[in-house]
């Protein structure tokens, strides 16, 4: 495992994992909201389902990072939050300095490899917000990019489930791992934002496919900026469906 270190501007705190690449963040005080754009990016599922029922849903994070998400979904949002994280160092760490709390009845951190722990019949159909953000020391490439893997994710979702995944990485294809989540979950499941400006690319796909107007994810967008305090209406300026490819076999 690699090492894990933290160091901050006095504005914020930053993790590491054995390198100078910023694995995550926390303003120092704001601790429980989220601080980096993409993955405040990663809440888009946010704008697919009533506002009044997130407290009744259930969050996954595949990765902790700086507990950001895990933080946010459970005292935030009030809903059934864990995370699955392989290295214990990264735990201890997020106990130590992010603020993450300890488990309880509405929060869990299991500590595993996050292929095979989603197998687990617990998950099956269970998950409502899923974000995959799996990346190792180096920040190259996900971790897990597999057609298998994005299939084992789509296994875990409610009907009205969604998963964001963070694509990003100096060997890393964007278009191939995009591939592969359409395969797995479906054409026209799929929505993407443009990336950051570090590069970060937010893809999220859906276990069942919402066709939305314009005029009601503005409105979702809207009550979501209102209750929780996230830059939704921003969200729909770079935020598309990727349109299923045309069928040219009947020509």
């Amino acid at each position: 495992m690699p090492q894990v270190s933290v160091s901050d501007d006095g504005v914020a705190r930053y993790l590491h994992l054995g390198t100078p690449w910023v694995q995550g963040s926390m303003k120092l005080k704001e601790p429980f909201e989220i601080d980096l754009e993409y993955v405040q990016r990663m809440m888009a599922w946010l704008l697919f389902v009533d506002p009044d029922s997130v407290a009744e849903r259930r969050a996954v994070q595949l990765g902790l990072g700086a507990a950001a998400l895990t933080k946010f979904h459970y005292k935030k949002l009030k809903m059934r939050t864990a995370a699955i994280e392989i290295n214990p160092l990264v735990v201890n760490i997020c106990r130590n300095w992010f603020k993450l709390p300890p488990d309880n009845d509405m929060l869990e951190v299991v500590l595993g490899d996050a292929s095979l722990e989603i197998l687990q019949p617990r998950w099956q159909g269970a998950v409502d917000a899923l974000q995959v953000d799996l990346y190792d020391h180096n920040a190259a490439a996900p971790v897990l990019d597999s057609v298998e893997f994005y299939a084992d994710c789509r296994a875990m979702l409610t009907p009205e489930g969604s998963m964001t995944v963070n694509l990003f990485g100096r060997a890393s294809s964007y278009q191939r791992s995009l591939d592969k989540i359409t395969e797995a979950f479906g054409a026209g499941h799929v929505w993407a934002f443009r990336p950051t400006r570090e590069g970060n690319t937010i893809v999220l796909a859906q276990r069942v496919a919402t066709p939305l107007a314009r005029e009601e994810l503005q409105a979702r967008a809207e009550a979501v900026q209102a209750r929780w305090g996230l830059p939704a209406t921003k969200w729909l300026k770079v935020f598309k469906r990727i349109e299923p490819a045309a069928d040219l076999s009947a020509d």
